[in-house]
């Protein structure tokens, strides 16, 4: 058993084979979580079979990895992630200037998770922590007193740090996502059940959208205990600026997912004149609730506005 499917790809006349992400990070001598943050930085190319189905890679690209002596020990390096104290170090700064400057927003988490107390511990890259230590434009960040105005935000209690997280792994999972349904369900992940029901008023498109949301993150308790609340709250947005371009993605992507196909909903088959049982209990066709069509109609004529010089 070698863990490889084929897969065929629109249009190609040859198949490729594929691997689960699991089977791929053992071929590399990767830990798992290096190579989902390989592949959310764009070092590791994943491929889509189908919209909603998981991700595989290619044994062309498991290949092309390991391909340089160089190229797995650099990939190791650039994937490297530390905590507050350990990026404080490489920064040669303080613990408390560190965490200040993740909350006013100019060090970004890459990932986070819960410590045995539930505290939240926020990562970071090495290699950008470096590079913004590096640069001389951000010398007065890191030595003398910080400016005014971000003080004060901090004093007010302002911290980016979840917010600025959600803002970047959103743009990994649109940057994966291949299908104009998919793109939805993205936004919506980072909403609450209210906003996305305030928006999506169709029921089978809330039904498809939640069944084609990213896979969620690894466990911390039951549903409902104090760990999965703790993520839930981590990962749905909060600042009113986010809502506000959350919804405005989630209805100007519905329009265009609407426009490529209509998600699909059961519509019972008509009954046999001669009463034999049908071979289909169901049917999918497209949804026809009438304000969702007026809705996506005024949207369009908006997109198209927009595109005129």
């Amino acid at each position: 058993m070698t863990g490889d499917t084929i897969t065929q790809q629109a249009g190609e006349t040859t198949a490729r084979p594929t691997v689960t992400p699991s089977w791929a990070a053992r071929e590399l001598g990767l830990k798992r979580g290096e190579f989902d943050l390989a592949v959310m930085l764009g070092r590791i190319r994943t491929v889509g079979e189908a919209p909603g189905e998981p991700r595989r890679v290619t044994r062309e690209e498991i290949d092309r990895v390991r391909g340089d002596k160089g190229c797995l020990e650099a990939l190791r390096k650039g994937v490297r992630v530390v905590g507050t104290t350990e990026g404080a170090e490489l920064m040669h700064i303080t613990t408390a200037r560190f965490t200040r400057l993740a909350r006013a927003g100019f060090l970004t988490p890459v990932n986070f998770y819960l410590n045995r107390y539930r505290a939240v511990v926020w990562l970071y890259l090495a290699e950008e922590l470096q590079h913004f230590a590096a640069s001389e434009l951000n010398a007065a960040l890191l030595k003398g007193r910080l400016p005014e105005t971000m003080r004060g935000r901090l004093e007010e209690g302002q911290d980016l740090r979840a917010r600025n997280w959600r803002g970047r792994h959103a743009g990994f999972l649109l940057r994966q996502s291949e299908d104009a349904w998919e793109r939805v369900a993205v936004m919506a992940s980072l909403l609450d059940p209210v906003q996305i029901a305030e928006i999506v008023r169709d029921p089978y498109e809330r039904a498809y959208i939640n069944r084609l949301k990213p896979a969620p993150r690894s466990s911390h308790g039951a549903p409902e205990s104090p760990g999965a609340l703790i993520v839930e709250r981590l990962t749905t947005a909060d600042d009113p600026d986010e809502i506000r371009w959350l919804r405005s993605s989630l209805l100007i992507g519905l329009v265009q997912a609407r426009a490529q196909r209509p998600a699909p909903r059961p519509a019972r088959s008509a009954p046999r004149a001669d009463h034999e049982p049908s071979t289909h209990a169901t049917e999918w066709s497209a949804p026809r609730d009438t304000a969702t069509v007026e809705e996506s109609r005024g949207l369009m004529k908006w997109l198209r506005r927009r595109r005129k010089p």
